[in-house]
């Protein structure tokens, strides 16, 4: 095998708080995260030497050559494992970026997936790329801290409802963790509990909150929440350090309706479902 081609997901995260800052500048976080239906497609194929990054997106802000972080996984992996020959790679991007649904992520553990794949070797510091790589190799529903490295899979919440909508803002993860260390005066997330929920197949939407939405403050998040909950959603909530938000359904009718109302003002807004993997084999 030289190619192989997957599909690879997105993620939300059903409640996000950060509970303390590391000497080394990092923060620690306390979450639920969630694979969802939402894709790129990526390919990767082993070639004689170096390495090649296409990148078709309607986004103008995704780098294209070794900044990119699909770009940055292909070269530690093939260093570690001293593999001369090289890989082209080829993204097609579904995942809005600046969303908080950790695209460059996914499509980093979608290099590595592939490479392992292809070359029958492994990577021993996927947390070293990107806080968020190690959940998308591992998928589903997860209690996740740390930095984003400790992750425990809770009990499956797929085949969920859910309509998901981005306006122009975005927000970077730089600028979003600074709002955060100036927020004073914020109360602990209640995440026990929202694990408690999904264990026991109660309704979680007391429990889906974001501590990004206090520090940050966008007024669309604020807007896509009232037209969500307004149009049948059992809560609504913005995901990662923004500026996506994911409204809960359980009435595919209602859902379709909310879609097709913010599908007419903002710039993103689909329906999909969470889902229990991060990567669907294409070929």
């Amino acid at each position: 095998m030289k190619k192989i081609k997957v599909k690879s997901s997105a993620k939300i995260n059903l409640a996000l708080d950060v509970t303390g800052r590391r000497a080394d500048g990092y923060h620690e976080i306390e979450s639920v995260f969630q694979t969802v239906g939402i894709y790129d497609e990526i390919t990767v194929e082993l070639t004689e030497k170096g390495i090649e990054l296409i990148c078709e997106s309607a986004s103008d802000d995704i780098p294209c050559d070794e900044k990119n972080i699909a770009y940055k996984t292909a070269r530690k992996f093939l260093d570690e494992n001293k593999i001369e020959t090289g890989c082209k790679i080829h993204i097609k991007k579904g995942i809005p970026s600046q969303a908080g649904m950790g695209g460059g992520s996914s499509d980093s553990a979608a290099v590595l997936f592939c490479l392992e794949k292809l070359t029958g070797k492994t990577f021993s510091s996927p947390e070293k790329i990107g806080a968020d790589v190690p959940f998308f190799l591992c998928g589903g529903t997860a209690y996740v801290t740390g930095i984003g490295e400790k992750i425990t899979r809770i009990a499956d919440y797929s085949g969920k409802i859910l309509v998901i909508a981005k306006g122009k803002e975005g927000v970077s993860t730089a600028e979003a963790y600074k709002a955060i260390d100036n927020l004073e005066n914020y109360s602990p997330l209640d995440i026990k509990n929202l694990i408690q929920a999904i264990e026991k197949k109660e309704d979680i939407s007391r429990y889906t909150e974001n501590i990004f939405e206090k520090a940050v403050q966008l007024p669309e998040v604020a807007d896509i929440k009232r037209i969500m909950l307004a149009n049948g959603a059992e809560s609504a909530c913005m995901t990662g350090s923004g500026s996506a938000v994911f409204g809960i359904f359980s009435n595919p009718e209602s859902a379709q309706k909310c879609n097709e109302i913010l599908s007419r003002d903002f710039v993103f807004s689909c329906i999909c479902e969470t889902v229990p993997e991060s990567f669907i084999i294409l070929e």
